[in-house]
């Protein structure tokens, strides 16, 4: 996987609550979650302290305000998300598989699928929209079709995944490679047994 050339990307970003960039031949790290896998109240609280915090120290940041906000804020929804909190949906069998399916549905057609997870509350991937393909579109198809048909399944309406994904450029090859080990590693840090997760990364 060649990403030498990103840093020298002309970058656009959008904001809602979270930030989302994107560029043309980026590759991702992307987060989405279930709606129910964080409680309202630690989330307002997280989001309090990280308005206050982003006000003193406004961007760019240096490695100090990098590596206390990867401690502080980052690390702590990290945590939330494996802690398994809420209905767990995607460690039932069935629910999982549409979410993979979902997720598997355009590789190699509208995107380059480098790695993934899905957890018990969560999805991490590593992923490379193909030109002409907007990694915003991506997702929305992603969560509509496998939101919609896992609701099916539990027999549910409303929100099945947060609005909101996180996305991030991968830089260089060492963030490229940090994501994938993560992936990988991210079901013995949360302590899943075999059965309870999905893993993925690509080969060739």
């Amino acid at each position: 996987m060649d990403i030498s050339d990103i840093k020298l990307l002309e970058v656009t970003t959008t904001v809602r609550k979270l930030p989302h960039w994107s560029a043309d031949h980026a590759t991702y790290w992307v987060t989405y979650r279930l709606a129910d896998s964080i409680p309202k109240n630690k989330l307002d609280a997280w989001r309090a302290e990280l308005a206050e915090w982003t006000a003193k120290h406004p961007q760019p940041w240096d490695d100090a305000a990098k590596a206390e906000y990867r401690e502080r804020f980052a690390k702590r929804i990290e945590n939330w998300l494996d802690a398994g909190m809420g209905s767990c949906a995607l460690a039932r069998p069935e629910i999982r598989e549409e979410a993979r399916k979902s997720l598997m549905w355009f590789e190699g057609s509208r995107f380059a699928l480098c790695g993934a997870v899905i957890m018990p509350t969560h999805v991490h991937c590593v992923i490379k929209p193909f030109k002409g393909h907007a990694l915003s579109s991506l997702l929305k198809s992603i969560k509509s079709a496998s939101g919609l048909r896992a609701n099916r399944i539990l027999g549910k309406t409303g929100a099945f995944w947060q609005a909101e994904s996180y996305d991030h450029i991968l830089r260089d090859e060492k963030q490229y490679e940090n994501c994938l080990r993560y992936i990988r590693e991210n079901p013995l840090k949360a302590g899943l047994k075999e059965g309870t997760y999905w893993l993925y990364e690509k080969t060739t």
